[in-house]
C-alpha cells in the first residue's frame, strides 16, 4: 500500500494519543473522522511502526498495550477492578449496569459510599481513600479515554466495552457453572488441612479468573476479526 502522509493530517496527535494509552472515540471529532476515513493507512503505517491499531465496532481506536509494562497493568487491572465493582453495585441497587456504563453516568457523590461499601477489594489494588479513587482510577479513566468529568459526574464512554465484555463473559460463566452444579452430581468432599487450604484457594481463583479473561479476550478479538 502506498502512504501518502499528506492525507493523513492528524498523524502527529493521533499517534500521541494512542501512544500513551487513550481510547479515540466519536468525542474526539477530529481525530476520529481521520482514523475512521483513512483506517486501511494509519493500521499499516503503525504496523510498519511496531503498533497494532485495533478499531472496535462500537465506534472506538486504541493500541493493542504492551504487556510487558508494569505500570499498563496495574492500571488495567484496577479499572476492570472497578468495572467488576461497578456492575455489582448499580444491580444491588436495581439499575441497569449496562446502561450505566454504555454512555450512562456516576456521580461524584456516589463513590465515598462506594468505596466504604467494597474496602477490601479496594485495598486489592492500593487504593484506601477518597483521594486515592479519584487519582488512580477515575483520573485515569479519564486520561485513557474511558469516561469523561462532566460537573458533578463521570460519565461513561463506548470504550468501557473492553471491560464490560469481560466482566459479562465472567457473570456467563459463573452463571454456567451454577445451572451445572444443579444438575449434576456433587464430588465427594475433600478434606484439606488448614496449612494448605490457603494456598489451593489461591491457586483455583487465579486458574478461574485466568481462564475466563482468556475466554472473554478470544472472544472480542473474534468479533472484530469477523
Amino acid at each position: 500500500m502506498n502512504l501518502d502522509l499528506c492525507e493523513l493530517s492528524q498523524l502527529a496527535p493521533i499517534f500521541r494519543e494512542l501512544f500513551k494509552g487513550y481510547h479515540v472515540s466519536r468525542r474526539d471529532p477530529e481525530l476520529y473522522a481521520q482514523l475512521s476515513n483513512f483506517q486501511d493507512q494509519y493500521r499499516a503505517l503503525f504496523k510498519a511502526l511496531g503498533f497494532e491499531l485495533v478499531c472496535d465496532t462500537r465506534g472506538f481506536y486504541y493500541f493493542v498495550p504492551d504487556t510487558a509494562t508494569a505500570q499498563v497493568n496495574k492500571t488495567a487491572q484496577r479499572l476492570a477492578l472497578f468495572t467488576f465493582i461497578i456492575v455489582e453495585h448499580l444491580a444491588d441497587q436495581g439499575r441497569d449496569p449496562i446502561a450505566v456504563l454504555d454512555g450512562g453516568s456516576l456521580g461524584r457523590d456516589e463513590l465515598p459510599a462506594l468505596l466504604d461499601k467494597y474496602r477490601d477489594l479496594f485495598v486489592q489494588a492500593e487504593v484506601t481513600t477518597h483521594e486515592e479513587l479519584e487519582e488512580k482510577i477515575m483520573r485515569r479513566m479519564t486520561q485513557l479515554g474511558f469516561a469523561s468529568e462532566e460537573p458533578g459526574i463521570y460519565r461513561f464512554l463506548p470504550p468501557m466495552h473492553r471491560f464490560l465484555d469481560v466482566c459479562l463473559s465472567v457473570q456467563q460463566d459463573r452463571d454456567l457453572a451454577a445451572s451445572l452444579h444443579s444438575v449434576l452430581p456433587l464430588p465427594t468432599p475433600v478434606l484439606i488441612d488448614d496449612e494448605n487450604l490457603e494456598d489451593v484457594l489461591a491457586d483455583s481463583l487465579e486458574e478461574d479468573e485466568e481462564a475466563a479473561l482468556a475466554r472473554a479476550i478470544a472472544a472480542e478479538q473474534q468479533e472484530m476479526d469477523a
